[in-house]
């Protein structure tokens, strides 16, 4: 192996085992992060703050109790007025959001696999296809992360659960293609937000600060001593790398700035974990408070895992009764369950819509997805996915529908892209975007 491929595998190997990813090349999205980061606090002050928040399911939603019943038809033809469809069964407890709100039809990823493919919901890829993405398969929350810099405590905060069916949360991607793991609970995310860090735990979180920086002054003197040996091509990668190694020395002291700066002081007292459906609820609190704080501008919450049906008092886990065989009795467990997600949906939107921050409520401010990227878990399809965008300072329809059978119609990614630059990122991509989503536009 030539040095300079030796040079890179050893620097990929020690720096994954640090914790620490560096993207090579630098890519146009990269450039804009640092940019971003770069800015004064001044110039970051003067900057609107910009939201987003990504709510998954694991097992998708029942489609016939989902999907309005006129959503079809608008689809097809243009004669029918998005915001007189009325609300589904199961989005009902929407009804009041329909002026803050676009419940979107016929898009999605064109993946298979089931469940296999869930996990691409928020990248559009499979693990397996992202050696072939120049950004690999990175979710729209953790591109939009990579902008925020050192204004924040936290880049990004992932909840969700860490066991169940197919290992548990998988929703979260960092550009290196590895899973970010979730926040499993309303203590830790409680602790995570309020509880302050114990003067010994600060030495340690500097000492690892100093071993990462180690690292990286390891390999770049490795790579510089090397420098005069190149090709101009290889000269090229070399400044490329440079470029990257700037960015996670920078992405370090971001972090380190915040080891001694208090946290904000907690609303209530500690609570205590119970089970993921009781806790739901609490965990969209702590996310609202946490958007509210500052303390993040980007969060996001899976659901799955061990949200159990049998905590509603069924006999079956939701799990076997997404695979209901039309059986009547599991379909309406479903529904069910189904409902009381939308409703906490219903409560966080109206959460962020009480708080006002920076002269205007939290949820104009903040984009906010939720929806699957399971179509119908009873026939393992990821087709037509259920999605709903909320807030963010779009010019909300109430109903978009894309027909299904159109050959050119866009994908899922076309809506990662608008919210990106909404987020403030213009980026001209995302994964397999072909372009910001037709019909969606800025209030």
């Amino acid at each position: 192996m030539p040095h300079s491929q030796s040079l890179e595998a050893s620097r990929r190997s020690v720096l994954r085992a640090a914790g620490i990813s560096v993207a090579l090349p630098a890519l146009e999205s990269v450039r804009q992060s640092a940019s971003a980061s770069e800015a004064s606090p001044a110039e970051n002050a003067k900057t609107e703050k910009r939201r987003m928040v990504c709510i998954g399911n694991m097992l998708g939603f029942y489609p016939e109790a989902f999907w309005p019943q006129q959503i079809g038809q608008a689809a097809r033809t243009s004669g029918v007025d998005p915001k007189s469809i009325p609300m589904s069964e199961t989005l009902a407890p929407l009804e009041s959001y329909r002026d803050d709100l676009t419940v979107i039809a016929g898009l999605d990823h064109g993946l298979k696999g089931g469940h296999f493919a869930i996990h691409g919901f928020l990248s559009g890829l499979k693990h397996a296809d992202a050696k072939t993405m120049p950004d690999g398969n990175i979710s729209v929350d953790q591109f939009a992360a990579e902008s925020i810099g050192g204004q924040t405590r936290f880049a990004s905060l992932t909840v969700g659960s860490d066991s169940g069916i197919h290992g548990g949360c998988q929703m979260s991607w960092s550009r290196a293609g590895t899973r970010v793991p979730p926040i499993t609970g309303p203590r830790e995310l409680f602790e995570k937000l309020f509880v302050g860090t114990k003067q010994s735990d600060k030495q340690k979180a500097a000492d690892r600060f100093r071993l990462k920086q180690s690292i990286l002054d390891s390999i770049g003197g490795d790579a510089k001593s090397v420098a005069k040996t190149l090709n101009a091509r290889d000269k090229q990668k070399l400044d490329e790398y440079f470029t990257s190694i700037r960015k996670v020395e920078q992405r370090l002291g971001n972090r380190q700035q915040w080891i001694d700066v208090p946290k904000p002081s907690p609303p209530f007292d500690r609570p205590r974990n119970s089970n993921m459906v009781d806790d739901l609820p609490m965990l969209y609190d702590l996310i609202a408070i946490a958007l509210q704080t500052d303390s993040t501008r980007i969060a996001t919450l899976e659901i799955g895992g061990d949200f159990e049906a049998r905590d509603f008092g069924f006999n079956s886990g939701y799990h076997a009764l997404s695979h209901h065989g039309q059986r009547e009795e599991a379909i309406k467990a479903l529904k069910v369950i189904d409902a009381y997600q939308v409703e906490q949906f219903a409560r966080f939107l109206d959460k962020l819509k009480s708080f006002q921050t920076d002269g205007s409520n939290l949820l104009g401010q903040t984009t906010v997805l939720f929806g699957s990227g399971m179509g119908n878990a009873n026939s393992h399809t990821n087709s037509n996915l259920p999605v709903v965008l909320a807030g963010g300072g779009f010019r909300h329809r109430g109903m978009l529908a894309f027909d299904q059978k159109e050959t050119h119609r866009p994908p899922l990614t076309n809506l990662f892209l608008s919210m990106l630059h909404r987020f403030g990122l213009h980026t001209d991509a995302f994964a397999t975007s072909t372009g910001t989503l037709t019909g969606l536009e800025i209030a």
